[in-house]
């Protein structure tokens, strides 16, 4: 009994996306290092994918904790059924896919996690992301201190937490919400509407996608405790207003401290592409960065503008184009401008996919243009990378506020009410790459830098809240 107070033993369950199992992995990874048990559980469908794509000679994520085993790391692996089967396209059947994760997936959960407790009664918590819907209910049934991750900001947890307000306000909810200025969240500096999360600007909310938001939220607040992968100085007032509600501690940004590929966790759905000697021929700062993440679809016309705005900025570029990219559709050559490829010859890089980090911190990066989601960010910050922001959906309309209005790292690429022209993409990636405007947002980005470093440091606050998290866990496993 002394052994499973000493040394807690956590399920982790993160959300089958690839923007939540990267800072799940590096999580399990921190938290095996400070001496927890980690059993790390993947959707079967994910650990394909995942297999899949490192079927070039690197190792899979199952081998790659079993080599953290090696080394003194205590974490084993398993996979769930989340109810479908492997030749299914979740993309394409989302809806069905969403009423799958509400209805079906949770019982494949609940029987795993029985097994596994009954198998090892040192099992003492469980660690699953904030979206899941099933969380408080299993920990409870099992007697297992729930711990909820989320990995987005501080700010837009703040946003989901009050959902209720903003239905009460009449912001949320029905079909005229009110379009005036948001100022009654707690931790929340007054917001517009239209940068809410983009499931809170729709219209309708009764769909597959907001029901599972509502019973999410719902779990959360019977977690014991929550993990934000952010930084106490980055978003102090949000955290506070958290920290009233529940025991909360940011622990961010939740990656490898150094961007290299040393660290080698494997992570990723899709194939990469080593853009290394491409970019070490090219003069510090002069390369564009473009990725609208690993599942964010953008329209065609969106494509063809960008192409034609790259053309007329005459900046080099690399520019992660996956097969998917496009909605509703196959990504072919056609899409492209007629003699695109010729055009950029040496000036420009298309490619599927890429170690996104190792880009950044190339030399030759000088700014990213991004979907804004969470984890790009926190990397473009962590690299010095200032950004030019085309948000697409979810978490990504809020995060474009914090970048470009709050913290002044970034631009927007457009209006968001007005179609994006070519002519606005080649003058604001100009403005972005250029040496003037360049060099302010450079300025503010390297204190968002320090902010990470600080907090990363040996007695920096996500340090000391991390110990301190690891210390009530061991205090409420007793109790």
């Amino acid at each position: 009994m002394e052994d499973k107070h000493s040394k807690p033993h956590a399920i982790m369950v993160p959300l089958p996306r690839q923007g939540h199992v990267i800072p799940f992995t590096h999580l399990a990874m921190k938290l095996a290092s400070n001496g927890f048990t980690i059993t790390f559980v993947n959707t079967q469908i994910i650990h394909h994918q995942i297999t899949k794509s490192e079927s070039n000679g690197s190792e899979g994520q199952e081998d790659i904790f079993a080599a953290a085993r090696k080394s003194g790391l205590d974490i084993r692996y398993r996979t769930v059924s989340d109810g479908f089967p492997l030749a299914f396209n979740r993309s394409q059947n989302l809806d069905q896919y969403l009423e799958g994760l509400l209805h079906v997936f949770p019982a494949h959960v609940d029987e795993l996690v029985g097994n596994l407790v009954q198998s090892d009664p040192s099992i003492s918590c469980l660690i699953a992301d904030t979206f899941h819907t099933w969380p408080a209910t299993i920990a409870n049934k099992y007697n297992l201190v729930h711990i909820s991750f989320w990995t987005e900001t501080a700010f837009v947890l703040c946003i989901y937490y009050h959902m209720d307000l903003l239905r009460k306000n009449g912001h949320f909810g029905s079909h005229d919400n009110r379009e005036d200025m948001i100022d009654y969240i707690p931790g929340v500096q007054a917001i517009e509407p239209k940068d809410l999360v983009s499931h809170l600007q729709a219209t309708n909310t009764s769909t597959a996608a907001h029901r599972i938001l509502y019973k999410a939220f719902q779990q959360v607040t019977n977690a014991n405790f929550i993990l934000c992968n952010t930084v106490q100085e980055l978003e102090s007032q949000s955290l506070l207003a958290l920290q009233e509600k529940q025991p909360t501690y940011a622990i961010g940004p939740v990656f490898p401290n150094k961007a290299t590929k040393s660290v080698v966790v494997a992570t990723n759905l899709i194939s990469e592409f080593d853009c290394t000697e491409w970019l070490n021929a090219k003069p510090p700062g002069s390369v564009l960065y473009i990725s609208f993440g690993s599942y964010a679809q953008v329209t065609k016309n969106v494509v063809e503008e960008i192409a034609h705005g790259l053309l007329l900025s005459r900046v080099s570029f690399i520019w992660v184009l996956r097969p998917d990219t496009i909605s509703h559709g196959e990504l072919e050559t056609s899409i492209l401008p007629i003699g695109f490829e010729d055009e950029i010859k040496d000036r420009g890089l298309i490619v599927p996919w890429c170690s996104q980090i190792e880009v950044l911190s190339n030399p030759a990066i000088g700014g990213f243009l991004t979907h804004c989601g969470w984890n790009s960010i926190l990397e473009s910050m962590w690299c010095g990378v200032p950004m030019l922001c085309f948000p697409i959906l979810t978490d990504q309309t809020t995060n474009r506020k914090l970048v470009v209005d709050d913290w002044g790292i970034g631009l927007n690429l457009c209006d968001r009410i007005k179609p994006i022209t070519r002519m606005e993409v080649a003058e604001k990636i100009n403005r972005l790459m250029s040496g003037t405007l360049g060099d302010g947002l450079q300025k503010e980005i390297k204190k968002m830098r320090q902010k990470l470093e600080d907090g990363l440091a040996v007695n920096g606050s996500s340090q000391k809240n991390l110990c301190q998290f690891i210390s009530d866990v061991k205090a409420k496993i007793q109790t």
